[in-house]
This record gives C-alpha cells, sequence and structure tokens, in this order.
C-alpha cells in the first residue's frame, strides 16, 4: 500500500533537499535530533522543522551545522534546495573541532613523544614525563570542569584515566 506524505511548496524533495542531507549528517554521527539540538542551542522541533524542509535554516545555523558536520558551509548547501541569496552570505570557513577535540589531539601527540615513538634519542627522561603528565592533569582538570557535551564529558574523563595512569606507571 503506497502512504502519502506532504510535500511542501517551493522545496524539492530528494536528494537535493538540504532537511534530508542534514538528516543523514545526523543520523551518520549516530544523534538524535534532541542531541543535535541541543548542539545548536535550538529546539528539537526546530531539528525535525529542518529536517523536514519546513523551514529553512539561517546563515547562523548553518554556519553552525557545517562546524558541527566538520565541513564548510557552502559544501554543506551545495546542490540543495539552500537558497542561492542566502548561501551568498555564508562564512566562508567555521570552526571545525572544539576546544576538548583539539587538547585531546594534544595530548595524543604527547603520549606518542613519551613512549619514545619519536626515537630513542628523543625520548624523554623520567622527571620530565612526570612533568609533562602533571601538567596534564591540570589542564584536562580544568577542562572538565567547563565542558557540558556528554560526549566531550566522556572523552575527557577516559583521558584523564590514561593520564592518571601514565602518572602511576612513571613513578
Amino acid at each position: 500500500m503506497d502512504t502519502w506524505e506532504p510535500t511542501w511548496p517551493g522545496r524539492p524533495s530528494g536528494a537535493s533537499s538540504l532537511g534530508r542531507r542534514i538528516s543523514v549528517l545526523r543520523a551518520d554521527r549516530g544523534w538524535t535530533q534532541q542531541q543535535l539540538a541541543d548542539r545548536l542551542g535550538i529546539s528539537r522541533v526546530a531539528v525535525s522543522h529542518l529536517e523536514t524542509d519546513i523551514n529553512t535554516p539561517s546563515e547562523r545555523t548553518v554556519a553552525m551545522l557545517a562546524g558541527l558536520f566538520r565541513m564548510e558551509p557552502h559544501d554543506l548547501v551545495e546542490a540543495t534546495s539552500y537558497p542561492v541569496a542566502k548561501s551568498d552570505r555564508l562564512p566562508l570557513v567555521v570552526a571545525r573541532w572544539t576546544e576538548v577535540e583539539h587538547r585531546l589531539a594534544m595530548l595524543e601527540r604527547d603520549l606518542w613523544w613519551l613512549d619514545g615513538d619519536a626515537g630513542p634519542a628523543r625520548a624523554p627522561d623520567r622527571n620530565t614525563a612526570e612533568r609533562v603528565l602533571g601538567e596534564w592533569e591540570i589542564v584536562l582538570g580544568k577542562l572538565a570542569d567547563r565542558v557540558f557535551d556528554p560526549e566531550g564529558a566522556a572523552a575527557l574523563s577516559a583521558a584523564r584515566r590514561v593520564v592518571a595512569d601514565r602518572r602511576r606507571t612513571h613513578q
């Protein structure tokens, strides 16, 4: 039996739908509409309206979505139903990484160095390793106090455990 789905005047459906693209990108990350709404600072109903093309997102919302989906705003709206007049006002670039992600990447680099993977001549001594790990405990602790995103908080918690474990093995 065929089901009837409403279409909204002036808004294409199918692959060229910006709403469908947003929905697919959200689902690819395993986020619910509520989780995306929380990241954008809008309601779940507003996300639903964006995904069904009831509403067209503002330039601000497109820029934020692009950052969340790790792409540039023009790439997000390219070949979609997003109005050309609005796309002309989109920023060329957006921030794609959070401070938590940036700090965790830096920690990973430091752990690589502490493991001696940079080569034996570059391996740090025990005091240097202890100092570096101690500094990371402080940085991660301060950052954890300012993070509200559950995924970021979980990643920081895991990183703090790794640093604490490394400190115990270096003592």
